[in-house]
């Protein structure tokens, strides 16, 4: 059975956009492969970070990950921090990456842009990401459009590595949902929803009520036109909308074209809103459940004692490759 890893940043409620565009797809994959789900908090510190903020965030993601149907007896669901292994491994794999390659890095180069100060960590955590996802002899990395620079560079970090020392990395490959892997932003359909803009009508949070969602819907940027048509380049703004729609329903998109014929986008954002509203809802009451219940922290200890065992094998192989430690008799 092939190995999946996948990773999330615990810095604030997740969107509507990272459940189609990864989550979603982590309940379907969890059934056919060897799953690892992954809090990466580590990743999060790269940036500033309120240490109690921080510690909800990190709770509030790994109950999402559960309440949108993640099962840890099928998958192995555990916080970065809490497997060591995880920044042992990104040592030694930034000792093979080179500078220049990562500050041509996209996330790099937008993150510190314009700022006197930037954190080490900023320019060499794609080596930990690397790391994150070799450990773990992963086959598959479901990821968005915007982190395929990061996995061409984990390729060559294990391709070079493999060369130079010791033949014992899985190469991963990339894989990206061909409909909606990437949700664009409500307000500006030209970029991608995100939980850090400024602008909240822009994003559907998972934990927004009904209220709100059809407030955000409904005020979303489409076009003058009035026809519910699918064309990304003409009509983005709707295009995104039937995606989600599309998506959340059991409707195509053709077929959406077709129910709303002849209707404005009144109807369709109004039946929209009642998918969206109708779909979170369940998640929202798991959510909650956990969140006040001992059952989470105790999924996740499993979670990390799962996790560590394998990590540590592969760092120990890492090590001996390198020539790391002493050898014992």
């Amino acid at each position: 059975m092939k190995t999946i890893f996948s990773g999330i940043q615990p810095s604030g409620t997740i969107t509507l956009g990272n459940y189609i565009g990864a989550m979603r797809q982590f309940v379907e994959l969890q059934n056919d492969y060897n799953c690892y789900f992954c809090i990466v908090d580590q990743h999060a510190i790269t940036v500033p970070q309120d240490r109690l903020e921080l510690r909800k965030n990190i709770k509030s993601l790994a109950a999402m990950y559960i309440a949108v149907g993640i099962d840890p007896e099928k998958a192995i669901l555990f916080v970065q921090s809490e497997v060591p292994a995880h920044a042992q491994a990104g040592w030694m794999l930034q000792c093979v990456a080179y500078i220049g390659e990562l500050e041509r890095m996209t996330q790099f180069k937008d993150k510190s842009n314009g700022k006197e100060a930037v954190s080490a960590g900023l320019l060499t955590y794609p080596p930990l990401m690397a790391a994150d996802i070799l450990l773990y002899g992963t086959d598959l990395v479901p990821v968005g459009e915007d982190q395929k620079q990061h996995l061409e560079l984990t390729r060559d970090l294990a391709e070079r590595f493999n060369k130079k020392y010791n033949d014992i990395f899985t190469i991963p490959e990339v894989k990206i949902a061909d409909v909606g892997a990437r949700v664009m932003s409500l307000q500006d359909p030209l970029k991608k929803m995100s939980k850090s803009d400024p602008n909240t009508k822009a994003f559907i949070s998972m934990l927004d009520e009904p209220k709100q969602i059809e407030k955000k819907i409904k005020s979303a940027v489409t076009d003058s036109e009035g026809i519910v048509k699918y064309d990304t380049v003409n009509k983005p703004g709707i295009s995104n909308l039937l995606a989600i729609y599309s998506i959340l329903s059991n409707y195509s998109i053709p077929e959406l074209e077709e129910k709303y014929n002849g209707k404005g986008y009144g109807e369709f954002k109004s039946d929209l809103a009642e998918v969206v509203v109708q779909t979170l809802a369940p998640i929202q009451e798991k959510y909650y459940k956990l969140m006040n219940s001992e059952e989470l922290d105790e999924l996740l200890d499993k979670g990390a004692e799962k996790a560590n065992f394998v990590a540590n094998k592969m760092v120990k192989k890492m090590e001996n490759a390198m020539g790391l430690g002493r050898k014992r008799k």
